[in-house]
C-alpha cells in the first residue's frame, strides 16, 4: 500500500475508505484532523509509528482536511512518508494541485472521489433500513426527493434518515414530499452552518446567473455569505462563470469578476461583499455564450488525439542558417503587411485537417466576431485554392 490523497466532496466516504484500508492491510489506524492538530501531535504520532515499525507493526495515518496544514507542516511529513514510517492517507475537499506541496504530492497517489449517485444513495437507504429493522416512512416520490436533497452527500443523507426514523414512529403513516420537507426543515437548521447545503446553494447561484436572473442570483449570494461561506470561494466561482457561461459575448465580464475578487481581498467584510454583488449582477445581466468553453473542450480532445504533429514549416522561426536551409520559416507571410491585414495561411499541422472549434453565437460581442471569422475563412479558402 502506498500513500494516497483522497480528493472529493464531503460525505462520500473518505474516512471510511481509510479505515477499510487499515483493516485490510493489518495496519495500525491513526486518525487526526488538520484543523485541530499541530506540530507536537504529529511528532508524537511519528515517534509512536517508528516504535511500532521496529516491532513489525505498520501505521496508516489518516489526516482529514490535510490541505489545512501549511506548507512547512506538509514538508514535515516527507521524511516519514519517504522512509515508510507511516502510510499517509490524506483527505481533502480542495484541489490537491493547488493546496498540497509538490514534493508531498509526488509521493502520493491521488484518488478522485465523486458525489454519490442515485443508485449509491439508494443502497445507503436500504442498508439503513436493514440496520434499523423497518422501512423508511416515505412515499415513493418522497424517497426520491430525499436522495436529491442529499445531493450526493452520504453523511448528510444518513443524518436525514436518522431524523426521519425519530420523527415518525414505527407503524406511522408514510410522509409525502411536502411532509418530508416540513420534517427536515424543522430538524435541520444547523446543516447550513455546517455547509452541508454548500453544493445545493452554489448550484442555485450558478444556474441563476446562467439563466440571467439577477434577483435570484443576489438572493443565493446573500444566502451563502450569510451561512458563512468563504467569499473568496464565491469569487473564484464567479470568475469561472464569466469564462464558461459568458465568454466573448461580454469580455468585460471576466475582468469585472477578477476585479471583484481583488477588491474583496483588499476590503474584506462587509465592504468587499458589495463588489461580489456587483459582479453577480453584471454576470447575470450579460449576454450568454458557452462557445469559448465548448471550443476549449474540443481543442483539448483534438490535441490528445493527434499526438506530436509538427507545426507547419512557415510558422517556425529560423534563427540559424541551417534552420533556414531545411525550410524553417519558408513561405511565411507577415499579416500586417498584406493588403487586408490577413494573409490566410494555415497554422494547423500539415498532416491534420483544419478544425473549427470556436463557433461564436450572435449574442453581444460575439456577433461581430462571427462575421469577422466568416470573412477570414473565405479569404483562407481562396488562398488554399491558389
Amino acid at each position: 500500500l502506498s500513500s494516497i490523497i483522497l480528493w472529493g466532496p464531503p460525505g462520500v466516504g473518505k474516512t471510511t475508505i481509510a479505515r477499510l484500508l487499515a483493516s485490510q492491510t493489518q495496519l495500525h489506524f491513526e486518525a487526526i484532523s488538520a484543523i485541530f492538530s499541530g506540530v507536537k501531535a504529529l511528532k508524537d504520532i511519528f515517534s509512536a509509528a517508528a516504535s511500532r515499525r521496529n516491532s513489525g507493526q505498520g501505521t496508516l495515518l489518516f489526516v482529514d482536511e490535510i490541505h489545512r496544514f501549511n506548507r512547512a507542516q506538509q514538508d514535515g511529513f516527507l521524511p516519514y512518508v519517504e522512509a515508510g514510517t507511516v502510510i499517509l492517507v490524506g483527505a481533502t475537499t480542495e484541489n490537491p494541485s493547488f493546496e498540497l506541496n509538490g514534493a508531498l504530492l509526488s509521493r502520493c497517489s491521488v484518488l478522485t472521489l465523486r458525489s454519490l449517485d442515485q443508485a449509491a444513495c439508494e443502497t445507503l437507504l436500504q442498508r439503513a433500513e436493514k440496520t434499523v429493522g423497518r422501512e423508511l416512512p416515505l412515499s415513493t416520490q418522497a424517497r426520491a426527493a430525499l436522495t436529491e436533497l442529499a445531493d450526493g452527500d452520504g453523511r448528510y443523507l444518513l443524518n436525514l434518515v436518522e431524523q426521519l426514523f425519530v420523527c415518525v414512529p414505527k407503524g406511522g403513516e408514510a410522509l409525502d414530499i411536502e411532509a418530508l420537507f416540513d420534517a427536515v426543515q424543522k430538524r435541520a437548521p444547523a446543516y447550513d452552518k455546517d455547509r452541508d447545503a454548500h453544493y445545493n446553494l452554489i448550484s442555485a447561484l450558478h444556474k441563476s446567473i446562467r439563466g440571467s436572473d439577477p434577483d435570484a442570483a443576489l438572493y443565493w449570494l446573500a444566502r451563502m455569505l450569510g451561512a458563512g461561506e468563504n467569499p473568496l470561494y464565491l469569487a473564484r466561482r464567479l470568475i469561472r462563470m464569466a469564462s464558461e457561461d459568458i465568454g466573448l459575448a461580454d469580455p468585460a465580464a471576466l475582468l469585472i469578476a477578477g476585479e471583484a475578487a481583488r477588491t474583496y481581498e483588499r476590503l474584506g467584510q462587509p465592504e468587499g461583499e458589495l463588489a461580489l454583488a456587483h459582479a453577480v449582477l453584471h454576470l447575470a445581466t450579460a449576454p450568454k455564450s458557452n462557445a469559448a468553453y465548448a471550443a476549449w473542450k474540443q481543442a483539448q480532445a483534438a490535441a490528445k488525439q493527434t499526438g506530436s504533429l509538427m507545426p507547419p514549416m512557415h510558422s517556425l522561426n529560423a534563427p540559424t542558417r541551417l534552420m533556414k536551409e531545411v525550410g524553417y520559416g519558408a513561405g511565411y507571410q507577415y499579416d500586417p503587411e498584406t493588403e487586408t491585414g490577413f494573409a490566410g495561411q494555415n497554422y494547423f499541422p500539415d498532416d491534420m485537417p483544419r478544425q473549427h472549434f470556436y463557433q461564436p453565437g450572435g449574442a453581444g460581442r460575439e456577433g461581430p466576431i462571427a462575421e469577422r471569422l466568416k470573412n477570414w475563412n473565405k479569404i483562407r479558402a481562396q488562398e488554399t485554392e491558389n
